[in-house]
């Protein structure tokens, strides 16, 4: 007999909010480990059995330790489900149905080929101008330009909407009138998602992964359902970052979470992560998601840095400050602990050489231990393309060598946002924009055309680097960018030195 989960489990979605709207779809009802789930249309696998308390969804191949979601945006591979059969499908990006059946996955199961073969309708074969792989900030951007100057355009997305990691954000934006200064992360997506869709020659992708960039240019695609090879004849790369994580006794227990996934489940679906969280990281993006956290009632029991200082901006600490949170400096975490769901964590305060302390060792109790150590630019296909590459600390990892015009050295191979190394929102989109006049300087028939995105591209390229990016605030990656940007002659040394292997047409 079907026993139905939400019957002898606590609900955790959020009905009401102090800034979010949370419009659900229909009821629909699946089947989990046998076991009959109600969810709504609009919610994923993942985020759907995290609602009524599910927190184990696989288990590691070796030791069969149970794993739970960690970054909600498919790339870390800790939700890994069977759905119908099929196995290593993303609980994270694959989107409820009616009657599916899912099951934990267990091991190394092979993938049947009656499923490849029912699930692959064919492939189509695209000739485009450009194609902008990634459908955030930067993305969307380059895209909306190189549309608005005629332009075809194919814009992939590995999720089911468009507007990347701002769909999930809260905060208002820090930045002008001009650049969508007062409006929340969320909103910009949204306009930034409808005004794309307002040109015809763009074909977006939605739901798809590219998974190769070829020497003879073509880009290859998967999608839900169909295999797409697309020759364009220039690439805009904005693939975003990648959350970090920590090495301690205990950190893959199910509960621990990067602060983009706890955000994910909290702003974009509409789900209370946890009773009590313990915070590791006082950047800003730990500070707002604490922030965020209070807003739904979670008791945030603490935030640690490891160093002496906060990384955030006093504005977000004060806020949490406000609600008696504990900001410990000169703290991190030495183990968690809990069987299927984390129960506590060990804390300890560090010296100057950020060795811990003997003695100083404390036990919290808490549900939720979300990771905000910062971010990896995913520069997957810009290793494959074998593109020079340069490893900046201030950008969180090896990153693409390009020019001012964030050209790298494959030609016609561009990279902004993110990608380009970790910033902010408002520099993902000035970069995008700057890659997409760079893109219909050398693409575009009409020489009126070229003319003007030139001098928009070289206007932008000044703002950018004179004014915006002069904010002592933004130091760090100022100074990162600069390690990564190269003048046009020094790329061509470059190029004679490593030749591209990849020609766009």
């Amino acid at each position: 007999m079907v026993k139905r989960l939400l019957s002898t489990t606590r609900d955790r979605r959020i009905w009401e909010h102090p800034i979010l709207v949370f419009r659900r779809g229909r009821k629909v009802r699946f089947y989990f480990e046998g076991q009959e789930v109600e969810a709504y249309e609009g919610e994923t696998i993942a985020a759907a059995l995290y609602a009524i308390g599910i927190d184990v969804f696989s288990y590691s191949t070796k030791l069969s330790r149970p794993r739970g979601p960690f970054c909600m945006i498919g790339k870390c591979y800790s939700c890994l489900v069977v759905v119908d059969g099929v196995p290593y499908v993303r609980a994270c990006t694959e989107y409820v149905r009616d009657g599916i059946r899912v099951e934990r996955q267990r091991g190394l199961p092979s993938i049947p080929q009656k499923a490849v073969e029912e699930h692959v309708e064919g492939e189509e074969v695209i000739d485009t101008d450009v194609v902008v792989i990634g459908g955030g900030p930067a993305g969307l951007a380059a895209a909306i330009e190189v549309a608005r100057y005629g332009l075809n355009v194919v814009l992939v997305d590995e999720r089911s909407k468009l507007g990347g990691q701002l769909v999930k954000h809260t905060h208002k934006l820090a930045s002008s009138g001009e650049l969508f200064g007062g409006l929340r992360g969320f909103q910009l997506a949204e306009l930034l998602s409808s005004e794309v869709r307002k040109y015809s020659n763009v074909k977006i992708l939605l739901q798809s992964t590219v998974y190769g960039v070829f020497r003879d240019g073509w880009v290859g695609v998967a999608g839900r359902n169909r295999l797409y090879r697309i020759r364009p004849r220039a690439v805009i790369v904005a693939t975003g970052a990648i959350e970090q994580h920590l090495t301690f006794p205990g950190n893959d227990i199910p509960g621990i979470m990067g602060a983009g996934g706890v955000q994910t489940l909290m702003n974009e679906f509409g789900i209370k992560p946890c009773d009590r969280a313990l915070i590791v990281g006082a950047g800003n993006v730990g500070l707002m998601t604490a922030y965020q956290l209070l807003q739904v009632g979670v008791d945030v029991v603490a935030v640690l840095e490891i160093g002496s200082e906060i990384g955030g901006w006093f504005i977000h600490a004060a806020k949490i400050r406000r609600y008696g949170v504990p900001i410990l400096t000169r703290h991190t975490i030495k183990a968690a602990w809990g069987s299927e769901r984390v129960e506590g964590a060990t804390i300890v305060r560090v010296d100057e050489n950020l060795q811990p302390v003997p003695g100083s060792e404390r036990d919290v109790e808490c549900d939720l231990i979300l990771i905000a150590v910062g971010l990896t630019p995913d520069t997957r296909l810009f290793a494959q393309a074998q593109a020079v590459m340069r490893w900046v600390p201030e950008l969180g990892g090896a990153v693409p060598i390009r020019t001012i015009d964030m050209e790298t050295s494959v030609p016609n191979m561009y990279v902004a946002g993110d990608a380009s190394g970790v910033e902010e929102a408002i520099t993902a989109v000035i970069e995008g924009r700057i890659a997409a006049y760079s893109v219909i300087t050398k693409l575009s028939d009409s020489e009126v055309k070229r003319r003007e995105a030139e001098h928009s591209m070289r206007k932008l390229i000044d703002f950018l680097w004179n004014e915006y990016r002069a904010s002592p605030l933004l130091t760090r990656a100022r100074e990162g960018k600069r390690k990564a940007t190269v003048s046009y002659e020094e790329m061509e040394e470059l190029r004679k030195r490593y030749p591209p292997l990849i020609a766009f047409r």
